[in-house]
């Protein structure tokens, strides 16, 4: 048998597969099946069913998605949102994030502490940095979006994007319902890895330029133990009053007395409520987030390596014995994304110098944290401040404007900024500030009738101001 036979049985195979029952009489043609074959397929175009019922849409319900949509309700807007996952919250719910960073800012962050505390479902009394529960934020979130009446759907994807012009007017999204189409006059990309802007035709950066080295993704878990007052040593303090570090060392020792040294070299233990734990302690590089393959390859490597650590930990007994996985995450933590060109990019120098703008969105206090790029370097060190002391900046309303698209707003770690500074404004306190802001400017161009560069920040802070004191 020749090295060519085999190829012609698939190649045969396949003509009787397109040709039979499978295709519909019409569809496709002896060149298409060809096509098909080589690699190539032709999808016939076809009309869609469109909807046109908002003023602003919303892609992706993230932490900057969700105050980016609940804004632009409460500002007058009608707002369809569309999230992929089974849930609203993103990195916070299905990426089992279960903590909240440099959350002492105003407004929508304020709000959402309080209903955590109301229910219960916090610890320690910090606001800079929070352990929540991200089971119950599933249920505060659906409930916000209902009391704001923004229309969201879950298990949709954004997967094109048309123009007139410049102008972004419609989205496609993918579901069990098949393709829709959607317009409005103004859209919001909080996708976090800037999958609308792309779809748009927006140029981006990503990672360390216009690809990797980009920073490692990691898979977060939550854990059950039989007796949490044995594992305080090596449990990280909920409240930051103790400082960034404690415990991370004995943890990554325990780890070791398993057998085992982390692809993450500060792994971190948190306690939840009661017998749960929140655990982070892998890292998978070098994954760009627009490679699905690569990114469940990264996912099952990280499940694999969180089981191995944990089954390592039980069988050291003493205070690990009965120690499981209660769940793996849905969804494979990002850190780094596409950041879509705005109007202005957030950059190094601001982040050095402090930069102050007229129209300042959020001013980010937390530190440029770079986890390591490779498991080398994982090994000397988890992850550096390349160097940079930062001081609080501003994040001007220009970066989350399209630069290359009308009608388009981003806002969360996808907006428009370098490496340098995206490494200091990405974590979630910054992007519900981002998305309050971005809401209530999308929020005023579509009822207005205008774009939102056209709209001058003093509006858009004046009429943020009103909506949260009204909901303080």
């Amino acid at each position: 048998m020749t090295n060519i036979e085999p190829d012609l049985k698939r190649r045969s195979f396949l003509r009787a597969a397109f040709s039979g029952a499978l295709v519909t009489p019409g569809v496709m043609n002896a060149a298409e099946v060809e096509k098909a074959i080589a690699g190539q397929f032709h999808e016939e175009a076809r009309d869609l069913p469109m909807v046109e019922d908002a003023d602003v849409i919303v892609c992706g319900a993230g932490p900057a998605g969700i105050a980016a949509a609940i804004t632009a309700a409460r500002a007058g807007a009608k707002v369809r949102v569309f999230e992929w996952r089974g849930c609203l919250g993103g990195v916070w719910t299905a990426g089992l994030l279960g903590y909240l960073l440099d959350f002492d800012k105003p407004g929508f962050n304020q709000e959402l502490l309080k209903r955590l505390d109301e229910r219960d479902m916090r610890r320690g009394t910090s606001k800079g940095s929070v352990v929540y529960e991200p089971e119950g934020m599933k249920l505060l979130l659906e409930e916000m979006f209902v009391e704001a009446g923004v229309k969201f759907q879950l298990h949709t994807r954004v997967c094109a994007a048309y123009r007139e012009g410049k102008r972004l007017t419609t989205i496609v999204t993918e579901s069990k319902s098949g393709r829709q189409a959607w317009r409005a006059p103004v859209f919001i990309d909080t996708t976090g890895d800037g999958d609308l802007g792309a779809l748009a035709g927006c140029s981006f950066e990503y990672g360390e330029a216009d690809s990797c080295p980009c920073q490692p993704m990691s898979l977060n878990a939550l854990l059950v133990c039989k007796d949490v007052a044995a594992l305080q040593p090596f449990i990280h303090g909920s409240d930051p009053s103790r400082a960034d570090g404690i415990a991370k060392d004995v943890f990554l020792k325990e780890i070791q007395r398993g057998e085992h040294f982390p692809s993450y070299s500060k792994p971190t233990l948190w306690q939840v409520r009661d017998n749960l734990l929140l655990v982070m302690m892998n890292h998978q590089y070098g994954v760009p987030c627009f490679d699905a393959a690569k990114i469940t390859e990264a996912t099952v490597q990280a499940r694999a390596e969180l089981h191995k650590i944990v089954n390592g930990l039980r069988k050291l007994g003493g205070p690990w014995e009965g120690l499981q996985i209660a769940a793996t995450a849905e969804q494979i933590g990002v850190r780094d994304g596409r950041r879509i060109a705005g109007r202005y990019t957030v950059n190094k120098a601001d982040v050095i110098a402090g930069a102050r703008y007229d129209d300042a969105v959020v001013r980010p206090t937390f530190s440029v944290d770079i986890h390591a790029l490779t498991a080398e370097s994982n090994k000397k060190a988890a992850y550096s401040n390349a160097g940079i002391k930062v001081k609080p900046y501003d994040i001007p309303l220009r970066a989350l404007i399209a630069k290359d698209v009308d009608g388009l707003m981003m806002a969360g770690r996808n907006i428009s900024g370098d490496f340098i500074a995206h490494a200091s404004y990405r974590v979630t306190g910054n992007s519900v500030a981002m998305g309050e802001a971005a809401g209530v400017t999308a929020a005023l161009a579509a009822l207005s009738k205008r774009m939102p560069h056209d709209i001058e920040w003093k509006d858009s802070s004046a009429k943020l101001e009103s909506i949260r004191a009204s909901n303080a």
